[in-house]
């Protein structure tokens, strides 16, 4: 039984991830029971669902063997664009999909700045994406000074709609568990793993390691344009600053879904179990009656020891 499920962590690394996702599960449903109902799932999905495009889309940088502080930036430019544009044109169906193609356009320009001066310039890539982030930061308050601009009705009530009965969020999950799918049996994808299991050796067999690592932060824009959308359905406005928090949090979930830094190993599934496992440790916090000056505390230091599980799990497989 030991051997099997060390070769079950050893295949499919994101196991432990799921396993303290149901244990955070029970546990939520034991404090309230509403959380575990149909609608509060529906409602963990609408929360953390930017969370979970933006630790996908970090993922695939990580595979590479990089990382992308201003992915949180990204994020927030693009929210601020999108909303921005929104408010100046009427705000209906066909003008609301233009709009959003240009967000997705943002985050994979911000994505080819970040990859040029990372893997073109051969710049560190935790220095450089950091002050990539200030400078995308900088210009989402020059887009949008005062946070507060709301977003047109059809916009929010569509993310938080339903059709034939069933939440929007679970269409928008199932196209992103789709689209993870197809993008794992990529030979690009395939590429990003082996840059970062060995970039020199990845060199030497005639790939295209510079292109294969611009390519990475490119797709990690595009995700992080998917987040925004997200993010701005769940909070109905725009925000200068709203993604500032999110770009660790994304590390912290590829990393609980069984993400190696130094590249190489990982999966993208695992990284959504594990920014659903952040949503449902903060949701834990507060339903335990943590007092609000301990939350945050109390929240990372559970996050910490999650992942401290996760890893100790994944280094005896």
């Amino acid at each position: 039984m030991s051997v099997r499920v060390r070769q079950a962590c050893a295949t499919f690394p994101f196991l432990p991830a799921l396993v303290i996702l149901a244990v955070l599960f029970i546990l939520n449903g034991m404090f309230n029971a509403n959380s575990v109902s149909f609608q509060g799932i529906s409602g963990l999905f609408s929360t953390y669902l930017g969370l979970v495009f933006l630790a996908v889309g970090q993922t695939y940088v990580i595979y590479a063997g990089d990382i992308d502080l201003s992915a949180g930036a990204i994020l927030s430019l693009v929210n601020v664009v999108i909303i921005t544009l929104m408010n100046r044109y009427d705000g209906g169906v066909l003008s609301t999909l233009m709009i959003m193609s240009i967000g997705v356009f943002v985050g994979a320009a911000c994505g080819l700045f970040n990859g040029l001066i990372i893997a073109g310039l051969r710049l560190q890539a935790i220095v450089a994406s950091f002050a990539s982030s200030i400078f995308f930061t900088g210009v989402a308050l020059y887009v949008l000074p005062v946070a507060g601009m709301p977003a047109p009705m059809i916009y929010w009530q569509t993310y938080f709609g339903s059709i034939f009965g069933i939440p929007f969020v679970f269409f928008v999950l199932g196209v992103l568990l789709l689209l993870v799918f197809l993008l794992s049996r990529t030979q690009a994808i395939l590429h990003l793993l082996t840059v970062g299991d060995d970039q020199q050796a990845a060199y030497q067999s005639g790939l295209p390691v510079t292109r294969i690592r611009i390519r990475g932060y490119v797709v990690c824009g595009v995700f992080a344009s998917f987040a925004a959308f997200c993010l701005t359905g769940d909070t109905a406005s725009g925000d200068p600053l709203v993604g500032s928090a999110m770009t660790l949090s994304s590390v912290a979930a590829a990393v609980l879904g069984g993400s190696m830094l130094s590249g190489g190993f990982g999966t993208a599934l695992g990284s959504v179990f594990g920014a659903l496992t952040i949503g449902l440790i903060g949701s834990l916090v507060y339903f335990v009656g943590t007092p609000a000056s301990w939350q945050n505390l109390v929240q990372g230091l559970a996050i910490l020891v999650a992942l401290m599980v996760g890893i100790l799990i994944s280094r005896r497989t």
